[in-house]
């Protein structure tokens, strides 16, 4: 007889998106870990107009692998967010196998096109950037919102970005796309409050690309600002107040926070884990 899972989580199922490296696997293990049972989800492929190596299948199934070493129940599901119906048939894979559908981490998104000024992007690049970090995000709301609402209960996690409180230089489609993140997040918290689902953001700062998950976020950052590769991290650790950056951990334990019921009167807000970034 299997012991029932214990955790800050124990007895919920959630939607990961962007989960095959970096914060999405961080905090997919993070979930696991705190006895969710997950369903996995990734383009894990080249993205058409993104001009980085984007996560891989076998990335995407490791981060399986780990999540079911922790005890989770994992499924594991290869879309692009820029795909309505690939997006609501996920979300009907995870009801009926988990029977509800308490958590989406909304975490796909992209860094770039970037590194111009605003003038200097095409009508392609921009769309690309909006298609998928804004609304890829308000794809995965609509996947979810009826099967919450009929449990009458849920948690949205929208990953926005310290770059959807402040501007960047030569990063305006990444930063107008975050922005429209917090902006969606505090919009849909008022819709879907009377329904008994909250939404809130959680804005990263300058997130070390740990190697266990892969990550490479802020090194193609660095890459798009012409910053060497080996000189990055001390180029970031510059900025931080607390001289050092922020962990993927930090984010991925801040998401668990957000999902539990720990911050069950929490909704429409932003929680900022950046060490300090814009308190300057």
């Amino acid at each position: 007889m299997t012991a029932p899972r214990t955790g800050l989580l124990a007895g919920k199922a959630a939607l990961i998106t962007g989960a095959a490296r970096g914060i999405g696997r961080t905090c997919a293990t993070a979930f696991a870990r705190e006895g969710a049972d997950v369903l996995l989800l990734d383009a894990a492929g080249p993205v058409a107009g993104v001009p980085y190596r984007s996560g891989s299948a076998s990335q995407l199934d490791h981060t399986a692998a780990l999540c079911r070493d922790l005890g989770a129940t994992v499924l594991v599901r290869q879309a692009d967010i820029r795909d309505p119906g690939a997006l609501r048939d996920a979300a009907r894979e995870a009801h009926q196998r988990f029977g509800r559908i308490d958590v989406l981490v909304n975490n796909a998104g992209i860094a770039a096109p970037s590194g111009r000024a605003v003038h200097q992007y095409d009508e392609d690049e921009w769309e690309v950037m909006l298609d998928i970090n804004l609304t890829g995000t308000w794809r995965g709301i609509r996947a979810v919102a009826d099967y919450m609402t009929r449990q009458r209960g849920g948690s949205i996690v929208n990953v926005a970005s310290t770059a959807g409180l402040v501007g960047y230089r030569h990063f305006a489609g990444y930063v107008a796309s975050k922005h429209g993140v917090v902006g969606l997040t505090k919009a849909a918290a008022l819709d879907l409050a009377p329904l008994g689902i909250r939404v809130n953001a959680l804005c990263p700062g300058s997130v070390r690309d740990a190697p266990e998950a892969e990550g490479l976020m802020l090194s193609e950052i660095a890459r798009a600002l012409e910053i060497p590769v080996a000189e990055h991290e001390a180029t970031f650790v510059r900025d931080q107040p607390t001289n050092e950056l922020v962990e993927p951990d930090s984010i991925a334990e801040a998401a668990v926070w957000l999902a539990s019921d720990r911050s069950r009167q929490m909704t429409g807000s932003v929680l900022t884990v950046d060490g300090g970034f814009t308190s300057r």
